[in-house]
């Protein structure tokens, strides 16, 4: 059972805070009762902060944000959007949303709602699910009351997510609300009432009126949660998985040829996921996570001397990644290309655990993964997973070993980040060249030598080796230098 906030103390709460009492006269001039409702009241009996508040007027609701905006004490932008009927302040980091109540009704394949003016009653029972559709009053008669129609108070109490009215219909009426559920779950750590949970998977396919964009916004409040492995389990049992993200779904199964069984890639990818969120908050690098083994199902392979193989999978899943992304609406921008790089980079580390270290491979590592290297190294730990813990804790300290000889030859060659001690256009002014193959020639194999430990990085040391590239290739040095 969660220990709340007690109801009692909402009167000290509201008393203390200007804006509150702000709107309370600002209602009363408008002679409208008006609630503090939604995730501000929920998050302040869990004691937690919110910078989004919304207030609820049986009125008009952009009628009273008009009023407070002229108000000599409010500073904040006034937004107003007629169409909706709603409108926003915003006041230094604050969002305060002003709405009136309004009863909803939807075309079966839309979930845009057809709005009307309705009571405080069926405006809190058009919202998501209980802990979602209590109101504090700010009026008068009842200020600072809790109200609670619904027993939200008592699910919150009980950890339990279900719908004010029959979840049937709510999540028919607007498909987001599944997705919503399983992020609620996943950021509160709460459980979905069995047949809330049950309407979920008989309405999984209602999903697909919902625009990807609005999908992909909940999928990623569940990956930046405290427990986003939950919220993925909870995707994948319900069925939406297999519907707005194919590729992770694939990843579930066992097969067994032989005796012969490979893990549940699934699975794995959750405890990947897991170990990343235990040491980031980035949301790039726990989609890396999410995305390092998507290729082993086309990859999958079973030899009869070595069991299951997934050959390349690190290369074709760096190539789907660009497909992912665009369907499911991410950007298709650096971010891409860093989930790309640590989707392609993920085995290299672990292959210099097993294999000698060389100064040769850790230079090329370093060259190819940039100031990246960190969060490589945090996806490459999280992705050991075996149950054998002497043979976990071999793996990290190898990891040690790999990441203190990354610190010796960086320090000593200056790879990460690399930039040619020679530029093509040098190259092209010092031979009297026009862009051709031959620079490109030139400016590799300095960059090949430098990565193998031929030479130096410095440019004196690339200039001689650059004129003997010059004259293997046919460009004669004596003419050169006579010019």
């Amino acid at each position: 059972m969660l220990n709340l906030v007690h109801p009692m103390n909402f009167i000290s709460h509201i008393n203390n805070n200007a804006l509150f009492n702000s709107v309370k006269s600002s209602a009363a001039e408008l002679n409208s009762p008006v609630y503090l409702v939604g995730g501000y009241v929920r998050d302040l009996l869990l004691d937690k902060a919110s910078k989004d508040i919304d207030f609820m007027t049986v009125g008009s609701g952009i009628e009273l944000a008009k009023l407070l905006a002229k108000k000599k004490e409010f500073h904040g932008k006034l937004s107003v959007f007629n169409n909706f009927g709603t409108a926003m302040l915003r006041s230094q980091n604050m969002e305060i949303e002003f709405v009136g109540a309004r009863k909803e009704s939807y075309d079966r394949n839309s979930r845009k709602p057809i709005v009307e003016e309705g009571t405080l009653e069926e405006d809190l029972s058009r919202r998501d699910f209980t802990i979602n559709a209590m109101a504090i009053s700010l009026n008068p008669a009842d200020y600072g009351d809790l109200i609670d129609m619904f027993g939200g108070l008592d699910d919150l109490k009980k950890k339990i997510l279900k719908t004010p009215k029959d979840p049937q219909l709510t999540f028919d009426d607007d498909p987001l609300r599944m997705m919503r559920a399983i992020r609620f779950a996943s950021q509160l750590n709460f459980d979905i009432e069995a047949t809330t949970f049950e309407s979920i998977i008989n309405n999984k396919d209602r999903i697909k009126i919902v625009s990807a964009e609005r999908v992909i916004d909940e999928l990623n409040k569940i990956i930046l949660s405290h427990n986003p492995s939950y919220g993925f389990k909870l995707l994948h049992h319900s069925g939406l998985l297999k519907i707005i993200f194919p590729e992770m779904e694939d990843l579930h199964g066992v097969e067994t040829i032989d005796g012969k069984s490979h893990k549940d890639n699934f699975f794995h990818t959750l405890t990947v996921l897991e170990n990343v969120c235990n040491r980031s908050d980035d949301l790039w690098l726990r989609w890396s996570a999410i995305l390092h083994d998507i290729a082993k199902p086309a990859t999958k392979r079973f030899n009869e001397k070595v069991g299951w193989t997934f050959h390349g999978h690190e290369d074709l899943g760096s190539r789907m990644v660009p497909r992912i992304f665009k369907r499911l609406r991410l950007p298709l921008n650096d971010h891409m290309k860093f989930v790309q790089k640590m989707v392609r980079l993920h085995l290299r580390p672990i292959a210099l655990v097993k294999s000698e270290i060389t100064d040769s491979a850790i230079r090329r590592l370093l060259y190819e993964v940039g100031d990246d290297i960190d969060q490589l190294m945090v996806l490459c730990r999280a992705d050991i997973t075996s149950k054998n813990h002497d043979r976990v804790k071999k793996y990290l300290a190898n990891f040690d070993k790999v990441e203190d000889k990354m610190k010796k030859v960086e320090e000593k060659d200056e790879i990460r980040n690399f930039q040619p001690p020679i530029s093509g256009e040098e190259i092209m002014n010092i031979f009297k060249l026009k862009p051709s193959k031959k620079v490109g020639i030139i400016k590799d194999e300095i960059k090949e030598a430098i990565l193998d430990g031929k030479i130096h990085n410095n440019k004196k040391e690339a200039m001689g080796i650059m004129y003997n590239i010059a004259e293997r290739l046919g460009i004669n040095k004596k003419e050169i230098i006579d010019k």
